[in-house]
């Protein structure tokens, strides 16, 4: 860019030369300095200012014989304030460059932290799948989602926090964070899921304070214990999709239980389900912005419909499929944040025996005696 800057200077410069004093058309040129500081580094945009300079001095000097002294050195002085301000624009859009890259690294670096990139891998289950979050520029928002591995067994969280974007963040963050700690030391789902719902009411009261904003999370928990043990768990979430044999087929199990946040209201304990699978299964997990998803035409994503048109693909293949179908059926206008999680067991993963299971049970305890000690 700067090479072909200098270069239309120079030649515009030798046209007027060649044309003489009738026609001057380097005095347009003082956009190419402009275009420079938009778009160059600092060095060459102090390049092609000093040759926007020189050009212009060479013009003022030599090609306008008819101008007094006193014009000639004033459009020089407005050749070099162009120069100069060049200069400094670009020295301040780099600055600014350098600064968003910086906060955007941290704001990456966090958003990585709570919520894990996909694939999920958690003992011998794996979860494929997509995040789209409603907000241009972010990587979380109001959707949630987890895998752990727990001396409990394996345990999974979808979630969807009332509103989107990032206003959702801290209470998707209350609840995910619960969930990562009390999946490992909790025996049961419900008692998980109670957890999480104190956590959300503390973060509410805290809200509240402030003046902001309560808020519930709808979730669906998913816990399997061996080849058989497999619970479910939803407080007021969408349903799922079982996958078996190429037939998909929409599950409700567990539904009827309110969201967290709204427990308060019956004071009733919620249930987790006993499910059976078989070991080829897959389940499809999503929230609300995938299934109320709108087109042109305001029909709604029908997921059901396409997961059993692309039963043959592959996990990760399907998850891609399903993105890029999403965003043509709304043309790319996603109104809520978007996730589908796609799980099953890896085809070769291999169970924990007993004795890993204690001895990551053991591994908490052993830490807390090891700080104790310490301090």
């Amino acid at each position: 860019m700067a090479l072909l800057l200098v270069t239309g200077t120079l030649a515009i410069t030798l046209a007027d030369a060649v044309s003489g004093p009738q026609l001057h058309f380097a005095l347009f040129m003082g956009i190419a300095p402009l275009i420079a500081a938009l778009r160059c580094a600092y060095r060459w945009t102090a390049a092609v200012a000093a040759v926007y300079v020189l050009c212009q001095a060479y013009i003022h000097a030599r090609l306008v014989p008819d101008w007094s002294l006193a014009s000639k050195v004033v459009g020089i002085f407005g050749v070099a304030l162009v120069a100069v301000f060049a200069l400094v624009l670009c020295r301040t859009r780099l600055e600014r460059e350098a600064l968003y890259a910086r906060t955007s690294m941290v704001a990456d670096a966090v958003q990585r932290e709570m919520l894990r990139e996909l694939p999920l891998t958690a003992g011998p289950l794996e979860a494929y799948g997509f995040y789209v979050s409603a907000q241009e520029g972010a990587r979380v928002g109001g959707d949630i989602y987890e895998a752990v591995q727990t001396p409990h067994g394996l345990r999974l969280v979808i979630g969807d926090v009332q509103g989107k974007g990032m206003p959702a963040i801290g209470a998707g963050h209350e609840v995910l964070a619960s969930f990562r700690e009390a999946a490992h030391y909790k025996d049961t789902l419900e008692a998980v899921a109670e957890r999480m719902e104190q956590a959300l009411s503390r973060y509410n009261a805290r809200s509240a304070e402030r003046g902001g904003q309560e808020r519930f999370v709808t979730a669906l928990l998913l816990e399997v214990r061996g080849e058989d043990g497999t619970k479910v768990l939803s407080c007021g979430h969408i349903a799922y999709y079982l996958v078996r044999n190429g037939q998909v087929t929409e599950r409700t199990d567990g539904e009827g239980g309110l969201p967290l946040g709204l427990g308060w209201l019956t004071g009733e304990a919620r249930q987790s389900v006993a499910v059976e699978p078989v070991g080829d299964d897959w389940i499809v997990l999503c929230t609300d912005g995938v299934t109320e998803a709108r087109g042109a035409d305001g029909t709604f994503y029908p997921l059901a419909d396409r997961l059993a048109r692309w039963t043959h693909l592959e996990p990760d293949e399907l998850a891609r499929t399903l993105r890029a179908d999403l965003e043509r059926f709304t043309g790319g206008q996603l109104k809520d944040d978007a996730t589908v999680l796609i799980v099953r067991r890896g085809p070769h993963a291999v169970p924990r025996t007993e004795a890993e299971a204690a001895a990551e049970q053991a591994a908490p305890d052993q830490l807390s005696m090891a700080r104790a000690a310490a301090a």
